[in-house]
């Protein structure tokens, strides 16, 4: 090959090589970095774009979509001195690249660090029932601590996503056990509530059984009462009637009496009229 063809091959090639360095393409959803001999130029967004070759350098290729960042699980202390572990995902946007890979070194770990701080923090200052039923109120807070800080590096935070939170094994098992205790607390005080009412019923039913027994014998007695009365005004001084009627109780309480299972024998007065004028007070003679 001839010398000629030798520096036109050579200018060919570099040719090819400048233009390539020049023009270039910016695919959709990223943005590139450029740096004029090692100083912050522009940034390339997606499309065509031209730049100087030799001076000009592409030095970053960033993202314009959403960044999701795994927030490891790490043990948090709540105020009552409970241990959790809590794990996060926090979705950021680059909107100025050139802030986000020139004011910090690396922010996926900046943003980590602020998420795993700012939570201990937050989450240490709350209760342990009102950690495990408050998600949103920690988002909030959570959101709210770090936005500003990250706003300073040309990020956006999204939003953050609290994935996990539950107690230590050691917390978990003290937990299980105080539930226990607390279901058999309840469940012996049912208990004795229970029987507590049973007595409370049972003694008010012998009460009113009572009380009724007592009108029972109150109303008995008074008809025994008016009975008497009435027989005693009838007769008078004829004590034939009484002796009869006195004589017919007298059996009846004496058949009674041998037609109880307990009775074996029955023992009859010999003078069974006499008898009854005696409980009278009278004398046959």
């Amino acid at each position: 090959m001839s010398i000629p063809s030798i520096i036109f091959l050579a200018v060919l090639v570099f040719v090819a090589v400048t233009i390539f360095k020049g023009v270039r393409i910016v695919p959709q959803g990223n943005k590139w970095i450029v740096q004029r001999l090692g100083k912050y130029h522009t940034t390339l967004g997606p499309g065509l774009s031209i730049i100087i070759p030799y001076i000009d350098d592409i030095a970053y290729k960033v993202t314009t979509k959403d960044i999701v960042l795994d927030i490891p699980s790490q043990e948090v202390i709540t105020r009552d001195n409970a241990v959790l572990l809590m794990n996060a995902f926090a979705y950021i946007n680059l909107t100025t690249p050139e802030k986000a890979v020139y004011g910090i070194d690396n922010f996926s770990i900046a943003i980590q660090n602020l998420v795993q701080t700012s939570l201990r923090s937050i989450v240490g200052e709350m209760d342990l029932d009102d950690a495990l039923s408050s998600r949103d109120h920690i988002k909030a807070k959570l959101k709210a601590a770090i936005s500003d800080d990250i706003a300073d590096w040309g990020i956006t935070l999204k939003t953050v996503e609290i994935q996990d939170i539950q107690p230590s094994p050691t917390m978990q098992a003290a937990m299980e056990a105080q539930a226990a205790a607390e279901r058999q607390r309840r469940a012996a005080v049912t208990k004795a509530d229970g029987e507590k009412q049973a007595a409370i019923l049972e003694a008010e039913g012998r009460l009113e059984a009572s009380r009724r027994d007592a009108e029972a014998q109150v109303v008995l007695a008074e008809a025994s009462q008016k009975a008497i009365t009435m027989v005693s005004s009838a007769v008078g001084e004829k004590e034939i009637p009484v002796s009869y009627l006195l004589g017919e109780q007298y059996i009846k309480a004496m058949q009674d009496m041998s037609k109880s299972n307990n009775a074996k024998t029955v023992v009859l007065p010999a003078d069974v009229l006499n008898t009854i004028r005696g409980i009278m007070g009278r004398d046959l003679r």
